[in-house]
């Protein structure tokens, strides 16, 4: 399963595969550069409800969606983390960086 965009009117919402990993890269690059180019939404919301994996190639993608949302006036929401994914963003301290919903 690829990831999957939904446009709302103040947010945009990348919903994730079960894997987010270094394989989703250049998908995952092609969604944020679409939304931080083209969308006037001021949150980008990464769902993992459907996630049960990450790797390190995956923190760094937030990092760097990070930077270039920041840097264009939008917030990053990282949304519906549990069990194991959830641990490795909390062990990875995200929540300094990232606002948890």
């Amino acid at each position: 399963m690829n990831l999957a965009t939904i446009m709302h009117d103040d947010s945009s919402v990348i919903k994730l595969p079960a894997r987010f990993d270094f394989q989703l890269m250049q998908d995952f690059r092609a969604a944020v550069d679409g939304i931080i180019d083209q969308s006037p939404c001021r949150r980008i919301v990464i769902d993992f409800a459907s996630t049960e994996y990450l790797d390190s190639a995956a923190l760094g993608m937030l990092l760097v969606l990070r930077d270039r949302a920041r840097g264009s006036g939008k917030a990053v929401i990282l949304a519906k983390a549990r069990g194991a994914v959830k641990d490795v963003l909390e062990i990875a301290n995200f929540g300094k960086l990232f606002a948890f919903h």
